[in-house]
Order: structure tokens, then C-alpha cells, then sequence
């Protein structure tokens, strides 16, 4: 005979075989980690930093001399020239050139070297007081030998176009300027006023005016154009030999009320009076190339 589960038995397995029906049935833990989102602390705004150029150790430096030869003339035209600080360190740097003619009996280092100008360019752009230029110092010293008669020639066709391809040079009238001392200065007066198309400023420095010029010039003065008339420098010894054309000549701009710089200082026509005044000679010079100058308006042709 079979015994029965008690009557409380199979009423208690009856509960909860109902109370699991009705259960949901349990989900399988997932194995992804919960992200965990992590607050950003506050902080104090680091402020911008705006670098400042570095300057460059080069500006504190001499300038560069250097010499060189153009060889496609008989005898050979030769010069020397004077490049700036940073010259060979900013070389995407163009700059305004002046060229200084000596005077009979002497050679390319005459400003150079018993004039000092390399040393007082250094110092006016250290200074600040002038922007980086370069010199050349274009020699003549074949000047009482059959070339002499194409030193003019020289200078327009071969020189300045051989600078200009050869050195960083800022190639149009208004940075390019023209100066000479003695039979020099009897050139830039030559020079500047025929072919004022490529000169924006002229400096005469007791200027030994050739004799062969002089009924052209006031013809070479008539020809300049209203508004393309040249920053122009005279000076002379109040004791130079050549006295007399140099006051005829600065009379004759102040006849046609043409603007110029005219300075008779005490002295004569000599190595010590020209060493005295080089330095306002250059500062003269690069003043035209100061960013508040009225530049020329025609462009280099």
C-alpha cells in the first residue's frame, strides 16, 4: 500500500510552484564594466604667451667688406663694397644701395679706408639711426688713361647692372643714390643729372664740376621732369680750390628755385676736411631711405 504526501506538504509545494510562474525570469550578468564618468576639476586658465622675436646677435656686429672685379671691360672695373650687418644671415633682405666715387688720384678705398665709412654705416644701424645699405666703391684710377673716357659708360651699362644681379639690392631710383668727393663729385653731378632716372638722391662733395660739362648741365636740369627732381647734397670748404663752379652751380638751383642742401663749412679741399663731415655725408644719404620720405614716383626703366 502507498503512503500520500501529507495534505501541508503538497500545499506548500502548490505556493511556490506558483509564486515561480509568476517571477521574471533572472537575466545572465553581463560581463562589460559600467562606464565611470570622472568630473574634470576646475583650474585656472593658463594665459596665452606670445613670443617675442629673438634679436638678432648679427645686428651688433660689423658690417662685411668684400672686393671684387668685372672682368668684361679693358682694364677690368674693379670695386669694393660694404654689406650691411645680417647680410648673410637674412637672406631674403633686399636693401637701398649708394655708390661713392673718389677723386682723382686715389682708388676704391679711399672712403673705405681713410674715410671711415664703413665703420660709420656700422654705427648708424646699430644706433637705429639708419636702416641696412649697402656701399659700393667703384674704382677709377685709370681716370688720366684712354678707358677713363668710358667710366661714365662703366658705371650706367656695367657696374650698377652688375650689382643689382649680384648682391640683394632694392634695384630702383628710389633706393639707389649716387655721391662722389673732387673729379668724384664732378661724376655724380655728371651722372645724377643726365641719367636721373636711376638716382633718387645726389651728394657733391666739393665736386670738381668737368669743364667739358658744363654748357649741358642747365640743359640736364631743364630735362627733369616736374615732381622727379632728386634729393640733392653740396657742400664745400669755404677754402676749396674749386670754389668758384661749385657757387656758380648751387646759384644757378637756386635761380630755378630747385631744392637742394647746400653747406659751406670752414675748410679746404682735403682728405681731413672730407673725414671731418662723412658722417653727415651718410646720415644725409640714408635719411633718404627713411619709411616718412616722399618716394619718386617713376619706376626704374
Amino acid at each position: 500500500m502507498t503512503s500520500l504526501p501529507h495534505p501541508r506538504i503538497i500545499l506548500l509545494l502548490s505556493i511556490l510552484l506558483a509564486a515561480s510562474a509568476c517571477s521574471p525570469a533572472l537575466q545572465p550578468a553581463s560581463s562589460e564594466v559600467p562606464s565611470t564618468v570622472t568630473p574634470i576639476p576646475s583650474r585656472t586658465p593658463v594665459p596665452t604667451v606670445v613670443p617675442t622675436a629673438t634679436p638678432l646677435g648679427c645686428l651688433t656686429q660689423p658690417g662685411r667688406m668684400d672686393s671684387g672685379s668685372i672682368d668684361t671691360t679693358r682694364p677690368s672695373q674693379e670695386y669694393l663694397i660694404y654689406l650691411p650687418p645680417c647680410y648673410d644671415v637674412q637672406t631674403d633682405e633686399r636693401y637701398p644701395v649708394l655708390y661713392l666715387l673718389h677723386g682723382q688720384l686715389q682708388t676704391d678705398d679711399f672712403w673705405a679706408v681713410h674715410l671711415g665709412t664703413p665703420a660709420i654705416a656700422d654705427e648708424l644701424i646699430h644706433s637705429g639711426a639708419a636702416q641696412p645699405f649697402i656701399i659700393v666703391y667703384p674704382d677709377d684710377r685709370y681716370w688720366n688713361q684712354p678707358a677713363e673716357a668710358g667710366f661714365g659708360d662703366r658705371m650706367i651699362n656695367l657696374v650698377i647692372p652688375y650689382i643689382d644681379q649680384n648682391y640683394r639690392t632694392l634695384a630702383d631710383r628710389d633706393h639707389r643714390a649716387i655721391g662722389g668727393l673732387s673729379s668724384g663729385g664732378g661724376w655724380a653731378v655728371h651722372l645724377g643729372l643726365s641719367r636721373y632716372d636711376l638716382f633718387g638722391s645726389i651728394g657733391l662733395h666739393s665736386p670738381a664740376i668737368q669743364p667739358a660739362d658744363e654748357p649741358y648741365i642747365e640743359h640736364w636740369i631743364n630735362a627733369i621732369p616736374p615732381g622727379s627732381w632728386p634729393r640733392l647734397w653740396i657742400d664745400a670748404g669755404d677754402a676749396d680750390k674749386d670754389l668758384g663752379s661749385i657757387t656758380s652751380f648751387e646759384s644757378l638751383l637756386r635761380t630755378d628755385n630747385l631744392p637742394h642742401d647746400w653747406h659751406l663749412f670752414a675748410g679746404d679741399h682735403s682728405e681731413a676736411y672730407w673725414r671731418a663731415h662723412a658722417p653727415e655725408y651718410l646720415q644725409w644719404y640714408a635719411d633718404g631711405w627713411k619709411s616718412d620720405v616722399v618716394s619718386h614716383p617713376e619706376p626704374t626703366p
